[in-house]
Protein backbone atom coordinates (compact mmCIF):
# COMPACT_ATOMS: atom_id res chain seq x y z
CA UNK A 1 0.00 0.00 0.00
CA UNK A 2 0.93 3.55 -0.92
CA UNK A 3 0.41 7.42 -1.08
CA UNK A 4 0.44 8.50 -4.39
CA UNK A 5 -0.86 11.76 -5.75
CA UNK A 6 -2.62 12.04 -2.45
CA UNK A 7 -4.78 9.23 -2.86
CA UNK A 8 -4.72 6.43 -0.72
CA UNK A 9 -4.22 3.45 -3.30
CA UNK A 10 -5.28 -0.49 -2.21
CA UNK A 11 -2.43 -2.53 -4.75
CA UNK A 12 -3.22 -2.53 -8.37
CA UNK A 13 -1.90 -5.69 -10.95
CA UNK A 14 -1.60 -4.54 -14.49
CA UNK A 15 -2.50 -7.60 -16.66
CA UNK A 16 -1.41 -7.47 -20.54
CA UNK A 17 -4.12 -7.09 -22.69
CA UNK A 18 -3.96 -9.75 -26.03
CA UNK A 19 -4.57 -7.71 -29.35
CA UNK A 20 -8.38 -7.05 -30.61
CA UNK A 21 -9.86 -8.14 -27.31
CA UNK A 22 -11.55 -5.52 -24.79
CA UNK A 23 -10.25 -4.66 -21.72
CA UNK A 24 -10.70 -6.73 -18.53
CA UNK A 25 -12.36 -4.56 -16.20
CA UNK A 26 -9.89 -3.91 -13.34
CA UNK A 27 -10.47 -5.71 -10.24
CA UNK A 28 -12.65 -3.38 -7.44
CA UNK A 29 -10.27 -1.58 -5.31
CA UNK A 30 -11.19 0.97 -2.38
CA UNK A 31 -9.31 4.60 -3.44
CA UNK A 32 -9.30 7.22 -0.84
CA UNK A 33 -9.14 10.79 -1.42
CA UNK A 34 -8.47 13.36 1.75
CA UNK A 35 -11.03 16.17 1.31
CA UNK A 36 -12.29 19.27 3.35
CA UNK A 37 -15.47 19.38 5.07
CA UNK A 38 -16.44 22.44 3.13
CA UNK A 39 -15.78 19.77 0.16
CA UNK A 40 -18.86 17.38 1.92
CA UNK A 41 -21.78 18.59 -0.33
CA UNK A 42 -24.57 19.74 2.28
CA UNK A 43 -22.35 19.87 5.33
CA UNK A 44 -23.78 22.73 6.92
CA UNK A 45 -26.99 21.59 6.80
CA UNK A 46 -27.53 18.33 8.10
CA UNK A 47 -27.98 17.31 11.83
CA UNK A 48 -25.16 15.30 12.98
CA UNK A 49 -26.29 15.18 16.15
CA UNK A 50 -28.96 12.96 15.15
CA UNK A 51 -26.32 10.08 14.28
CA UNK A 52 -24.17 10.36 17.12
CA UNK A 53 -26.24 7.98 19.19
CA UNK A 54 -25.80 5.35 16.83
CA UNK A 55 -21.86 5.90 16.99
CA UNK A 56 -21.82 5.57 20.48
CA UNK A 57 -24.14 2.29 19.95
CA UNK A 58 -20.89 0.93 17.92
CA UNK A 59 -18.41 2.49 20.46
CA UNK A 60 -19.60 0.00 23.04
CA UNK A 61 -18.98 -2.99 21.04
CA UNK A 62 -14.96 -1.82 21.88
CA UNK A 63 -15.40 -3.07 25.39
CA UNK A 64 -13.12 -5.84 26.13
CA UNK A 65 -11.30 -5.87 22.83
CA UNK A 66 -7.35 -4.97 23.11
CA UNK A 67 -6.04 -1.56 22.69
CA UNK A 68 -3.27 -2.35 19.78
CA UNK A 69 -6.09 -4.08 17.82
CA UNK A 70 -6.78 -2.91 14.59
CA UNK A 71 -10.18 -2.05 13.40
CA UNK A 72 -9.73 -2.99 10.02
CA UNK A 73 -5.87 -4.65 8.98
CA UNK A 74 -6.10 -3.23 5.10
CA UNK A 75 -7.18 -0.27 6.14
CA UNK A 76 -4.86 1.23 8.19
CA UNK A 77 -6.40 4.48 8.14
CA UNK A 78 -9.33 3.38 10.24
CA UNK A 79 -6.97 3.52 13.54
CA UNK A 80 -7.05 1.05 16.30
CA UNK A 81 -9.26 0.23 19.46
CA UNK A 82 -7.27 2.68 21.72
CA UNK A 83 -7.68 5.41 19.05
CA UNK A 84 -11.29 4.89 18.88
CA UNK A 85 -11.91 4.88 22.31
CA UNK A 86 -10.36 8.24 22.57
CA UNK A 87 -13.04 9.35 20.43
CA UNK A 88 -15.65 7.35 21.94
CA UNK A 89 -15.07 9.16 25.38
CA UNK A 90 -14.94 12.29 23.78
CA UNK A 91 -18.26 11.63 22.52
CA UNK A 92 -20.93 14.83 23.90
CA UNK A 93 -23.84 13.43 25.38
CA UNK A 94 -26.61 15.59 24.28
CA UNK A 95 -25.30 18.29 21.85
CA UNK A 96 -26.64 20.75 19.84
CA UNK A 97 -26.04 20.89 15.70
CA UNK A 98 -23.01 22.86 15.80
CA UNK A 99 -21.41 21.27 19.18
CA UNK A 100 -22.04 17.88 17.35
CA UNK A 101 -20.39 19.39 13.89
CA UNK A 102 -17.31 20.27 15.67
CA UNK A 103 -17.05 17.29 17.44
CA UNK A 104 -16.87 15.39 14.12
CA UNK A 105 -14.87 17.95 12.69
CA UNK A 106 -12.00 17.34 15.46
CA UNK A 107 -11.78 13.87 15.55
CA UNK A 108 -12.54 12.76 12.02
CA UNK A 109 -11.22 13.17 8.63
CA UNK A 110 -13.41 13.04 5.74
CA UNK A 111 -11.81 10.89 2.68
CA UNK A 112 -13.80 10.54 -0.87
CA UNK A 113 -13.82 7.05 -1.29
CA UNK A 114 -13.85 5.54 -4.98
CA UNK A 115 -13.68 2.70 -6.99
CA UNK A 116 -10.50 2.85 -8.83
CA UNK A 117 -10.78 6.45 -8.72
CA UNK A 118 -14.56 6.22 -9.72
CA UNK A 119 -16.79 8.12 -6.79
CA UNK A 120 -20.72 7.24 -8.17
CA UNK A 121 -22.11 3.99 -6.86
CA UNK A 122 -25.70 2.23 -6.05
CA UNK A 123 -27.62 3.05 -2.81
CA UNK A 124 -30.54 1.31 -2.28
CA UNK A 125 -32.54 0.81 1.18
CA UNK A 126 -34.39 -1.55 3.19
CA UNK A 127 -36.60 -1.85 6.28
CA UNK A 128 -37.94 -3.85 9.33
CA UNK A 129 -40.79 -5.76 8.27
CA UNK A 130 -44.11 -6.74 10.28
CA UNK A 131 -45.63 -9.65 10.17
CA UNK A 132 -48.52 -11.26 12.25
CA UNK A 133 -47.65 -15.06 13.84
CA UNK A 134 -47.95 -17.39 17.25
CA UNK A 135 -45.44 -19.38 19.46
CA UNK A 136 -47.20 -22.63 17.98
CA UNK A 137 -48.85 -23.80 14.34
CA UNK A 138 -52.83 -23.51 14.26
CA UNK A 139 -55.40 -21.85 12.04
CA UNK A 140 -54.05 -19.13 9.97
CA UNK A 141 -50.57 -19.39 11.54
CA UNK A 142 -48.96 -22.26 9.26
CA UNK A 143 -45.95 -20.88 7.90
CA UNK A 144 -42.59 -21.68 9.60
CA UNK A 145 -39.67 -19.74 10.77
CA UNK A 146 -36.86 -21.67 11.44
CA UNK A 147 -33.94 -22.08 13.53
CA UNK A 148 -30.45 -22.76 11.86
CA UNK A 149 -30.61 -26.19 11.76
CA UNK A 150 -27.88 -28.30 13.99
CA UNK A 151 -25.48 -29.47 11.02
CA UNK A 152 -25.62 -25.92 9.31
CA UNK A 153 -22.09 -25.13 8.43
CA UNK A 154 -20.95 -21.74 8.44
CA UNK A 155 -17.11 -20.62 7.40
CA UNK A 156 -15.51 -17.58 7.35
CA UNK A 157 -13.34 -17.80 3.98
CA UNK A 158 -11.63 -14.27 5.40
CA UNK A 159 -9.74 -17.00 8.06
CA UNK A 160 -7.98 -18.94 4.92
CA UNK A 161 -6.88 -16.06 2.33
CA UNK A 162 -7.07 -12.67 2.87
CA UNK A 163 -8.56 -11.68 -0.70
CA UNK A 164 -11.53 -13.68 0.68
CA UNK A 165 -12.13 -11.25 3.42
CA UNK A 166 -15.79 -10.59 4.28
CA UNK A 167 -17.04 -14.21 2.42
CA UNK A 168 -18.39 -16.70 3.88
CA UNK A 169 -20.30 -20.34 2.74
CA UNK A 170 -22.80 -22.20 4.10
CA UNK A 171 -23.57 -26.03 3.62
CA UNK A 172 -23.58 -29.42 5.88
CA UNK A 173 -20.68 -32.17 6.26
CA UNK A 174 -21.25 -35.05 4.18
CA UNK A 175 -18.89 -37.74 4.48
CA UNK A 176 -16.23 -35.74 5.47
CA UNK A 177 -17.02 -33.31 2.76
CA UNK A 178 -19.10 -29.87 2.92
CA UNK A 179 -21.90 -30.02 0.30
CA UNK A 180 -24.59 -27.50 -0.15
CA UNK A 181 -27.55 -27.16 2.03
CA UNK A 182 -30.99 -28.14 0.24
CA UNK A 183 -32.75 -25.43 -1.27
CA UNK A 184 -36.05 -23.36 -0.51
CA UNK A 185 -37.68 -25.54 -2.24
CA UNK A 186 -37.38 -28.79 -0.22
CA UNK A 187 -37.23 -26.62 3.15
CA UNK A 188 -40.69 -24.99 2.03
CA UNK A 189 -41.86 -28.76 1.02
CA UNK A 190 -41.44 -29.96 4.39
CA UNK A 191 -37.68 -31.28 4.77
CA UNK A 192 -37.55 -29.48 8.43
CA UNK A 193 -40.96 -30.27 9.44
CA UNK A 194 -41.22 -31.67 13.38
CA UNK A 195 -36.94 -31.24 14.00
CA UNK A 196 -38.16 -28.63 16.73
CA UNK A 197 -36.79 -25.98 14.87
CA UNK A 198 -39.90 -23.91 14.05
CA UNK A 199 -39.60 -20.84 16.67
CA UNK A 200 -42.67 -19.49 15.62
CA UNK A 201 -45.31 -19.81 12.74
CA UNK A 202 -47.11 -16.80 10.46
CA UNK A 203 -49.89 -16.28 8.58
CA UNK A 204 -48.63 -14.94 5.08
CA UNK A 205 -46.02 -16.99 3.25
CA UNK A 206 -45.53 -13.79 1.45
CA UNK A 207 -44.56 -11.57 4.40
CA UNK A 208 -42.58 -14.44 5.39
CA UNK A 209 -40.72 -14.35 2.26
CA UNK A 210 -39.90 -10.62 2.30
CA UNK A 211 -38.88 -11.47 5.77
CA UNK A 212 -35.94 -13.69 4.65
CA UNK A 213 -34.98 -11.27 2.18
CA UNK A 214 -34.84 -8.15 4.89
CA UNK A 215 -33.30 -10.77 7.13
CA UNK A 216 -34.84 -9.95 10.14
CA UNK A 217 -37.93 -8.47 11.16
CA UNK A 218 -41.12 -7.80 14.46
CA UNK A 219 -43.78 -10.31 14.59
CA UNK A 220 -46.84 -9.80 16.42
CA UNK A 221 -48.52 -12.43 18.65
CA UNK A 222 -52.44 -12.72 18.96
CA UNK A 223 -52.02 -11.59 23.06
CA UNK A 224 -50.54 -8.36 21.42
CA UNK A 225 -47.05 -8.90 22.58
CA UNK A 226 -44.07 -9.25 19.97
CA UNK A 227 -41.22 -11.03 19.23
CA UNK A 228 -38.58 -9.46 16.85
CA UNK A 229 -36.54 -12.09 15.27
CA UNK A 230 -32.81 -11.70 13.41
CA UNK A 231 -30.29 -13.44 10.86
CA UNK A 232 -28.99 -16.19 11.89
CA UNK A 233 -27.34 -17.60 9.30
CA UNK A 234 -29.04 -18.97 5.81
CA UNK A 235 -28.41 -22.38 3.52
CA UNK A 236 -25.39 -21.37 1.70
CA UNK A 237 -27.05 -21.03 -1.85
CA UNK A 238 -27.14 -17.93 -4.03
CA UNK A 239 -29.93 -15.42 -4.06
CA UNK A 240 -32.00 -14.83 -7.02
CA UNK A 241 -33.87 -11.16 -7.39
CA UNK A 242 -37.23 -12.45 -8.37
CA UNK A 243 -38.03 -9.23 -9.26
CA UNK A 244 -35.40 -9.49 -12.08
CA UNK A 245 -37.58 -12.51 -13.26
CA UNK A 246 -40.53 -10.92 -12.89
CA UNK A 247 -39.37 -8.07 -15.47
CA UNK A 248 -37.54 -10.65 -17.57
CA UNK A 249 -41.09 -12.21 -17.87
CA UNK A 250 -42.84 -9.51 -18.81
CA UNK A 251 -44.59 -9.46 -15.47
CA UNK A 252 -44.05 -5.72 -14.04
CA UNK A 253 -42.17 -3.03 -16.26
CA UNK A 254 -39.15 -2.30 -15.06
CA UNK A 255 -39.75 1.46 -14.60
CA UNK A 256 -42.32 0.26 -11.90
CA UNK A 257 -40.57 -2.28 -10.49
CA UNK A 258 -40.04 -1.79 -6.38
CA UNK A 259 -40.49 -4.28 -3.56
CA UNK A 260 -44.14 -3.05 -3.45
CA UNK A 261 -44.58 -3.71 -6.56
CA UNK A 262 -43.31 -7.73 -5.90
CA UNK A 263 -45.73 -7.96 -3.25
CA UNK A 264 -48.55 -6.98 -4.96
CA UNK A 265 -47.79 -9.26 -8.08
CA UNK A 266 -47.15 -12.48 -5.41
CA UNK A 267 -50.42 -11.85 -3.65
CA UNK A 268 -52.16 -11.09 -6.98
CA UNK A 269 -50.90 -14.47 -8.20
CA UNK A 270 -51.00 -17.11 -5.35
CA UNK A 271 -51.04 -19.72 -8.18
CA UNK A 272 -47.91 -18.86 -9.57
CA UNK A 273 -46.34 -16.90 -6.09
CA UNK A 274 -44.68 -20.39 -4.27
CA UNK A 275 -42.93 -21.55 -7.40
CA UNK A 276 -41.85 -17.51 -8.11
CA UNK A 277 -40.42 -17.63 -5.09
CA UNK A 278 -38.71 -21.22 -4.56
CA UNK A 279 -36.92 -19.80 -8.11
CA UNK A 280 -35.04 -18.09 -5.18
CA UNK A 281 -33.05 -20.79 -3.64
CA UNK A 282 -31.66 -19.26 -0.67
CA UNK A 283 -33.15 -19.82 2.94
CA UNK A 284 -32.65 -17.58 5.60
CA UNK A 285 -32.61 -19.11 9.78
CA UNK A 286 -33.70 -17.03 12.33
CA UNK A 287 -33.51 -16.25 15.90
CA UNK A 288 -35.06 -14.02 18.78
CA UNK A 289 -33.81 -11.35 19.93
CA UNK A 290 -34.07 -9.72 22.84
CA UNK A 291 -34.01 -5.40 23.46
CA UNK A 292 -33.29 -3.27 21.01
CA UNK A 293 -33.31 -3.88 17.55
CA UNK A 294 -32.80 -5.20 14.38
CA UNK A 295 -29.12 -6.44 15.11
CA UNK A 296 -27.07 -5.58 12.16
CA UNK A 297 -23.80 -6.89 11.63
CA UNK A 298 -21.99 -4.55 13.98
CA UNK A 299 -24.00 -6.32 16.91
CA UNK A 300 -25.56 -3.25 17.41
CA UNK A 301 -29.59 -2.07 17.42
CA UNK A 302 -29.66 -0.26 13.65
CA UNK A 303 -31.04 3.30 13.93
CA UNK A 304 -33.20 4.35 11.07
CA UNK A 305 -32.31 6.95 8.68
CA UNK A 306 -28.68 6.82 10.06
CA UNK A 307 -27.31 3.11 9.80
CA UNK A 308 -25.99 2.14 6.69
CA UNK A 309 -25.36 -1.75 5.30
CA UNK A 310 -22.03 -1.58 3.29
CA UNK A 311 -19.42 -4.22 1.83
CA UNK A 312 -16.88 -5.10 4.97
CA UNK A 313 -14.43 -6.59 2.26
CA UNK A 314 -14.07 -2.42 1.85
CA UNK A 315 -15.49 -0.54 4.44
CA UNK A 316 -15.23 -1.13 8.11
CA UNK A 317 -18.08 -1.74 10.11
CA UNK A 318 -18.08 0.89 13.16
CA UNK A 319 -17.23 4.06 11.01
CA UNK A 320 -19.34 7.02 10.16
CA UNK A 321 -19.91 8.09 6.23
CA UNK A 322 -20.88 11.20 4.84
CA UNK A 323 -23.55 10.31 2.17
CA UNK A 324 -24.02 12.14 -1.23
CA UNK A 325 -27.27 10.42 -2.67
CA UNK A 326 -30.69 11.03 -3.26
CA UNK A 327 -34.57 10.05 -2.29
CA UNK A 328 -37.12 8.16 -4.69
CA UNK A 329 -38.33 11.63 -4.87
CA UNK A 330 -35.41 12.74 -6.09
CA UNK A 331 -34.26 15.21 -3.00
CA UNK A 332 -31.18 15.50 -1.66
CA UNK A 333 -30.60 13.13 0.89
CA UNK A 334 -26.82 13.87 2.79
CA UNK A 335 -25.93 13.11 6.06
CA UNK A 336 -24.32 11.41 8.49
CA UNK A 337 -24.46 7.55 8.64
CA UNK A 338 -22.53 4.66 10.30
CA UNK A 339 -22.01 1.47 8.88
CA UNK A 340 -23.33 -0.53 11.04
CA UNK A 341 -24.48 -3.61 8.58
CA UNK A 342 -23.65 -5.73 5.80
CA UNK A 343 -25.69 -7.91 3.33
CA UNK A 344 -25.02 -10.27 -0.04
CA UNK A 345 -26.50 -8.18 -2.17
CA UNK A 346 -24.13 -4.98 -0.93
CA UNK A 347 -20.79 -5.17 -3.09
CA UNK A 348 -18.11 -2.84 -4.05
CA UNK A 349 -16.08 -0.05 -2.84
CA UNK A 350 -18.86 2.52 -3.35
CA UNK A 351 -22.29 0.84 -2.55
CA UNK A 352 -24.47 1.04 0.39
CA UNK A 353 -28.27 -0.17 1.81
CA UNK A 354 -30.07 2.42 3.81
CA UNK A 355 -32.06 1.42 6.74
CA UNK A 356 -35.43 2.91 6.80
CA UNK A 357 -37.15 1.67 10.05
CA UNK A 358 -39.81 -0.79 10.32
CA UNK A 359 -43.31 -0.93 8.75
CA UNK A 360 -45.32 -0.03 5.41
CA UNK A 361 -44.09 3.46 6.01
CA UNK A 362 -40.40 2.30 6.25
CA UNK A 363 -40.89 -0.06 2.98
CA UNK A 364 -42.89 2.83 1.08
CA UNK A 365 -39.27 4.41 1.20
CA UNK A 366 -37.02 1.34 1.20
CA UNK A 367 -39.13 -0.51 -1.57
CA UNK A 368 -38.49 2.60 -4.31
CA UNK A 369 -35.13 3.66 -3.15
CA UNK A 370 -32.79 3.02 -5.82
CA UNK A 371 -30.53 6.29 -6.40
CA UNK A 372 -26.96 6.68 -7.62
CA UNK A 373 -24.63 9.06 -5.09
CA UNK A 374 -21.50 8.59 -3.43
CA UNK A 375 -20.18 8.81 0.31
CA UNK A 376 -16.91 10.12 2.47
CA UNK A 377 -15.76 7.58 5.18
CA UNK A 378 -14.44 9.52 7.96
CA UNK A 379 -11.55 8.36 9.46
CA UNK A 380 -9.68 9.08 12.84
CA UNK A 381 -7.61 11.76 12.68
CA UNK A 382 -5.12 10.07 14.69
CA UNK A 383 -4.70 7.08 12.69
CA UNK A 384 -4.51 9.51 9.25
CA UNK A 385 -1.94 11.46 11.57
Amino acid sequence: MGLIAGRYWFPVQIASVAPGKPPEKPAERLTLTPVAYSGLPGWGADDVGQALPALARSCARLDGQKPERPIDPDLKRAGTVAEWRAICAALPAKPDAAAARAFVEKWFAPYRAANNGDATGLFTGYYEPELRGARQAGGKFTVPLYAAPPDLVQIDLGQFAVDLKGRTIAGRVENGRLRAYPDRAAIDNGLLGGKGLEILFVDDAVDAFFLHVQGSGRVTLPDGGAVRVGFAGHNGLGFVAIGRLLIDAGKIPRERMSMQAVRDWLRANPAEARELMQRNPRYVFFREIMGDGPLGADGVALTPGRSLAVDRRFVPLGIPLWLDTATPDGKPLRRLMLAQDAGGAIQGPVRGDIFFGAGEAALEQAGRMRSPGSYYLLLPRAAAE
